[in-house]
């Protein structure tokens, strides 16, 4: 009696997060996916994980309705997708339901791809498709992309998700970046009025972390996108907690590429990222 109570209360508390009513498909998935145990319990790393997608799932659920009306076949592009568990919770709640819409995952390592194919099969999802490919070489057929997303792509990972969008002319890129580490190491050695800033190594990589997704911003900004950056959630589910959400509005924004120019005079360093603005 007990253990039934404990198991009742497991699936309890998933349901309590869960937005979707129709819990025995989804239920089935998230066992498959290794959030829900096979009982159906969700532990603490998995709610945590599970909340993160689910918030994500939440900030990205406009802009999807949005594609929906605008085309008849969206196409969002999960870059560095890893399991693919955005992609498949945006399947199962957004994209399933609709009954339009496809989603590709594009993540280089072979052994995470072929499993993704398998549950993509067995839970029905037709409209998924997965590209065994580093980021920034895949291209996909048609050259179309209307939704770009990253979660936790680690350091220039999420640089290649920008080139990826911008390649595919993307409507709406979504990114929460892991890891930076390239502007770090190009402050390092720097001088000039600024150099106190990242003088001392903690402060250069929590700086160099800040500056990459100001930059970045600046980067979507000047491609004419309107980019917004938030918290995800909070800081107890992840450190790695910002979220960069952009939909492109224009095709280019010279104010904003001023203001990047002056940030990267001013800083005296140059990411690869820079290479989209040429």
């Amino acid at each position: 009696m007990a253990q039934k109570r404990k198991s009742d209360g497991a699936k309890d508390a998933w349901a309590e997060i869960w937005p979707s009513q129709q819990s025995e498909k989804s239920a089935a998935l998230l066992k498959a996916l290794h959030i829900l145990t096979r009982e159906g319990a969700l532990n603490a790393d998995s709610r945590r994980k599970l909340k993160q997608v689910l918030h994500l799932t939440q900030f990205l659920r406009p802009a999807l309705k949005a594609l929906l009306k605008q085309s008849e076949e969206p196409i969002l592009a999960d870059v560095g997708a890893g399991k693919s568990y955005l992609g498949f919770v945006l399947y199962d709640l957004i994209l399933g339901p609709a009954g339009r819409g496809r989603i590709i995952g594009v993540e280089a390592r072979p052994d995470l791809v072929g499993p993704s194919r398998a549950l993509a099969a067995e839970s029905g999802f037709e409209r998924m498709a997965f590209v065994a490919s580093p980021i920034a070489d895949a291209v996909l057929p048609g050259g179309r992309v209307d939704m770009v997303t990253a979660l936790h792509a680690c350091d220039t990972a999420t640089d290649d998700a920008i080139r990826f969008a911008l390649r595919h002319n993307a409507k709406t890129i979504a990114l929460i970046p892991c890891c930076q580490a390239e502007v770090s190491g190009l402050l390092e050695g720097q001088t000039g009025s600024l150099r106190q800033l990242w003088r001392h190594p903690i402060q250069r990589r929590e700086f160099g972390a800040h500056v990459t997704n100001v930059i970045r911003g600046l980067v979507l900004e000047a491609h004419g996108y309107k980019v917004r950056v938030t918290e995800l959630t909070g800081l107890e589910h992840s450190l790695k907690n910002e979220l960069i959400l952009g939909e492109r509005h224009q095709r280019r924004n010279p104010q904003a590429r001023v203001e990047l120019e002056r940030l990267i005079e001013q800083l005296g360093v140059q990411p690869a990222l820079l290479n989209v603005m040429t």
